[in-house]
């Protein structure tokens, strides 16, 4: 919330303790967001690319239609330049905490 830039390598995955739906929303959001939701195995189930910057609300929300458990929000147009589709396995590192 509240960049005003996204570097080409830069990103931020969201973990969640539990599978869900989890719907996100770009209030706050002042660059447009490639956002990526995979299943436990990083598996692609639902890709928002260019989600825009929310300018009034109340502001939509984008999600899959089925359970997620990792979303990744990157640079918007990162899935087209990388060529990211629905089914491919993401190979993401999260590192254990200290």
């Amino acid at each position: 919330m509240f960049r005003r830039h996204v570097g080409e390598e830069e990103g931020m995955v969201f973990v969640f303790p539990e599978p869900g739906p989890h719907p996100f929303w770009m209030k706050n959001t002042l660059v447009p967001l490639d956002i990526i939701w995979m299943d436990d195995e990083f598996k692609v189930i639902h890709i928002e690319p260019s989600a825009p910057p929310c300018e009034a609300d109340p502001c939509p929300s984008y999600g899959p239609l089925r359970v997620a458990r990792y979303v990744l929000e990157v640079k918007a147009g990162t899935v087209k330049r990388e060529r990211i589709e629905v089914g491919q396995r993401m190979a993401i590192s999260i590192p254990e905490p200290d």
